[in-house]
């Protein structure tokens, strides 16, 4: 969790008030290297306020280091970053100012009750003293951990340990929140109750910025998707416009081995199906409903080939970036980011 380094009010809050655009988060042509590493290679970006930004990704594409510039933690070696119109650099105390930054692991002092850590926090961002007891005791309600509020943070379960990290990064009430794969490791319950929290923050009019690998997780959640790749973001939209382009359906044909599948995707060469092969798996994007389907079957069949399974469905944010890369978002291509 980040919060403000010193306590800004008055006038110099007011200022920050009256530069808030309808874009919370701005970023231009930003670069950073960790030596040969080419971590983010000139990133443009622009997330309007009051809304989840998706921003995914495989392990080492960017996503983090993005993270880590946007809340003052690393410099970009070139281009520019604003939050609310403050620069990331020049401006460092007023971006900490009004963000929210939950990591991948939660962040809190496992031997501080839940109750203590928010208090904690409460100081660290300098809330009013007669604040930071209410501001603790309302954020344990809304996460429901009031009845776990005075037990050591240690023995708390692992989504018990998220919502205490996730309120934690909202003691001093920002209006802009990163949240970096926040449901990494979460059992699939936890992760949806997470996902009700970070509804119910953006219907408070709170400006979200989420990284994941999770493609459910930004259809779900992201109003915007920024597809990041070596650095780089090759696709920009909303999710389904992103399917979209994917055509209306998604075909799968099984097969009993790669060699077979190889085989099939060449009887369905030449034609406007362009199966993409994965092992013993042919992935079809089709406009063509109920009959591109009769024909890929009726080409198979007149090759005397016989899926072992078949499934249609409506693309997804896997396919997009699948076709976009050629690999799975959950795939770690690169190196894990290393920060100097």
């Amino acid at each position: 969790m980040i919060g403000a380094s010193r306590n800004l009010t008055g006038s110099k809050y007011l200022g920050i008030l009256s530069r808030m655009t309808s874009t919370a988060v701005s970023a231009r042509g930003v670069v950073k290297r960790f030596g040969d590493v080419l971590a983010l290679d000139g990133v443009d970006l622009d997330v309007p306020l009051g809304t989840v930004f998706g921003l995914l990704g495989p392990n080492g594409a960017g996503k983090t280091t993005m993270v880590r510039i946007l809340s003052t933690i690393l410099s970009p070696d070139a281009g520019r970053a604003t939050v609310l119109g403050h620069d990331v650099v020049t401006e460092a105390a007023a971006v900490r100012y009004n963000i929210g930054l939950a990591g991948q692991y939660a962040a809190i002092d496992q031997n501080l009750t839940g109750r203590e850590n928010l208090r904690l926090i409460g100081r660290l961002t300098h809330l009013p003293r007669e604040q930071i007891a209410r501001r603790g005791a309302e954020l344990l309600e809304r996460f429901d951990l009031t009845h776990a509020a005075d037990r050591p943070s240690r023995t708390y379960s692992g989504g018990m340990k998220r919502r205490l990290d996730l309120a934690a990064a909202l003691v001093h009430q920002p209006p802009v929140l990163f949240l970096d794969e926040p449901t990494t490791g979460l059992d699939p319950h936890s992760r949806r109750e997470l996902w009700d929290m970070i509804r119910e923050l953006v219907a408070d009019k709170t400006t979200v910025l989420l990284t994941t690998q999770y493609l459910e997780e930004a259809d779900i959640l992201a109003s915007t998707v920024a597809v990041i790749d070596q650095g780089r973001v090759i696709a920009l939209d909303t999710p389904a416009a992103l399917k979209a382009r994917l055509g209306g359906t998604v075909i799968e044909l099984g097969f009993a081995d790669p060699k077979t599948a190889a085989a099939a995707s060449g009887a369905l060469g030449g034609t406007s199906h362009r199966p993409e092969q994965e092992g013993p798996l042919l992935r079809i994007a089709s406009d063509d409903g109920p009959k591109g389907l009769m024909d890929i079957l009726r080409r198979l069949d007149k090759a005397s080939m016989t899926p072992v399974t078949l499934t249609v469905r409506q693309p997804s944010l896997d396919d997009v970036f699948l076709a976009l890369t050629g690999h799975h978002a959950e795939e770690a291509k690169h190196t894990e980011e290393v920060v100097a």
